[in-house]
């Protein structure tokens, strides 16, 4: 039953499906293993009699049970919906539902025997050299171990490569509309040091998309340039440090130091960069910002965090330090403004490139990190550095000079509070899973559930032991598949928050922020309609 109940993102049958047999699994592992503990402890049988004829139905009895608890799943996933603005689930929903449920749990149940059978075969012939207790124990190691490199080895090392091989043939596809530029100013044009064909995917995506200086002229109703976008994807130089130097090279040709603002961005695991985030930040300077991105990955950013967390750290770090080291020997005076942006997993490897210690003396002038996954190291010391009676979705953190939390509401600090000398905006959204999941939450109730709670998730939310964390888990996947503003899929309007706050533009006049935010909305609601939703 618990399985059924609500969390952060809405699921549908397939992925409840899923969950539930799972946790149906579990519970009956669970039954079996008592039941053949308190055998081996030689324990007296429980029920007698009358009871013991109960207890032969009991099972029976939890099946139908399960089933008719299924039928109340749907208003409690509507909640979660309402919440986000979507319609009610369809009425076959549950039927569905539980179909997929009991297909999980019978190949679960013939994995489970299949398990069994191993280890008392090699009980049997161990028995023959060593004592019986001994050969058990030996049997389960055995299937373990067996279970283990099968699962590991060869399960999931053939899934992630199968993965890896379909991104990679994905990310070198190149549409027949889709043409190289002609323009000497743009990654992948003439005199590039970066080939059309060496951008990937999501680079030449990027470099190609994007406002014109026309249409930035004409949401800000002023004269705009258009902006400088390097990208510099993996078929490009076999290491991190040479891709990380080419994206050197093709920046300063395309002139973005000259700009009055450069950002350097880490991209998601496929190479992603948000366009929601590039466009409000191009929009807001009227055009006057180079931005430049490495590509490390073309697994997705769910299955980089989930099996190498680790990975895109070494090229976030060499890209970094190229840019960093060449803008600290420009005069001070001809500096562009420097800031670090990334979004999920290159949120992360983001802030693990900028190293506060090799910075001292000459510090870059803020970042802004969208959806830090729950691994996100300073981030996690942040949030439980808190102000005490701040929510841990959106906290505050000391007297909020040099980090502060934002989200559909915008900061809890007035945007009137004056700033350090370096400025740290974190977005986030409280139903974003890949934010607040931890492992602890299969043990102890998360503090995000405490009162007041975020305004995108669903007061129906409770917490249950183990079945939260494997809740979550499973939202951390569908967090993509959420509308814009909510789970992972960050809106313009609040990257408008979120760089006015970052670049220091708070006396921009309040009809034109709302104005922009508007129009930044529909024009990515526009985008994501065409391609189907994000990277």
């Amino acid at each position: 039953m618990a399985s059924l109940t609500p969390s952060l993102v809405p699921r549908g049958y397939i992925a409840q499906g899923l969950l539930s047999g799972v946790c149906f699994a579990m519970g009956y592992l669970l039954g079996v293993g008592l039941s053949g503990g308190w055998r081996l402890l030689q324990l007296p049988e429980l029920g007698q009699g009358r009871l013991q004829q109960v207890l032969r139905w009991l099972p029976l009895v939890c099946l139908l049970g399960c089933a008719v608890l299924v039928w109340w799943v749907r208003p409690w996933q509507d909640a979660v919906r309402a919440v986000m603005g979507l319609a009610p689930m369809e009425q076959t929903y549950s039927l569905r539902l539980l179909l997929i449920a009991l297909l999980t749990f019978a190949v679960l149940l013939a994995v489970g025997r299949a398990f069994v059978w191993v280890a008392r075969r090699v009980g049997r012939a161990a028995r023959r050299r060593v004592p019986g207790p001994v050969a058990g124990v030996l049997g389960i190691s055995v299937a373990a171990v067996l279970f283990f490199f099968l699962a590991n080895g060869l399960l999931l090392r053939g899934v992630l490569h199968l993965a890896d091989a379909s991104f990679r043939q994905a990310d070198a596809l190149i549409p027949p509309d889709q043409r190289a530029p002609t323009d000497a100013l743009q990654t992948g044009g003439p005199g590039s040091w970066v080939s059309w064909e060496q951008m990937g995917r999501a680079g030449r995506d990027y470099a190609s998309s994007g406002p014109s200086a026309s249409e930035i002229a004409a949401l800000m109703g002023r004269p705009a340039l258009r902006p400088v976008r390097v990208y510099v994807g993996l078929p490009a130089a076999d290491t991190a440090q040479a891709r990380a130097r080419l994206a050197l090279r093709e920046l300063q040709r395309q002139g973005g130091f000259q700009r009055g603002t450069l950002v350097v961005i880490t991209p998601t695991g496929t190479g992603w960069v948000d366009p929601a985030a590039v466009d409000s930040l191009e929009v807001l300077l009227r055009g006057d910002v180079a931005s430049v991105a490495v590509q490390y990955s073309y697994l997705s950013s769910p299955l980089s965090l989930l099996v190498e967390p680790e990975y895109g750290q070494e090229s976030a770090q060499a890209l970094f330090a190229e840019i960093y080291g060449y803008w600290r020997t420009l005069p001070e005076q001809q500096r562009p403004r420097l800031y670090v942006h990334g979004l999920s997993l290159g949120a992360m490897n983001s802030e693990r490139s900028v190293n506060l210690f090799d910075m001292i003396d000459t510090p870059i002038h803020g970042a802004l990190w969208s959806g830090p996954p729950f691994a996100t190291r300073y981030w996690r010391q942040v949030t439980d550095s808190r102000v005490a009676g701040s929510p841990e979705w959106r906290p505050e953190f000391r007297d909020s000079r040099s980090v502060r939390f934002m989200n559909q509401e915008g900061s809890a600090v007035p945007a009137a509070a004056p700033w350090g000398r370096m400025r740290v905006v974190y977005l986030q959204y409280g139903s974003d899973a890949i934010t607040f999941f931890r492992a602890q939450d299969a043990w102890r109730e998360p503090e995000w559930m405490d009162a007041p709670r975020a305004p995108d998730v669903a007061p129906a939310v409770r917490w249950y032991p183990l079945v939260t964390m494997l809740q979550l888990a499973l939202d951390m996947l569908l967090a993509d598949r959420t509308p814009m503003g909510y789970g992972h899929v960050f809106a313009p309007a609040h990257y408008v928050l979120g760089w006015r706050a970052v670049l220091g533009l708070e006396d921009m006049d309040a009809d034109t922020v709302t104005r922009l935010q508007q129009q930044l909305d529909a024009r990515r609601r526009a985008q994501r309609d065409q391609t189907g939703g994000g990277g």
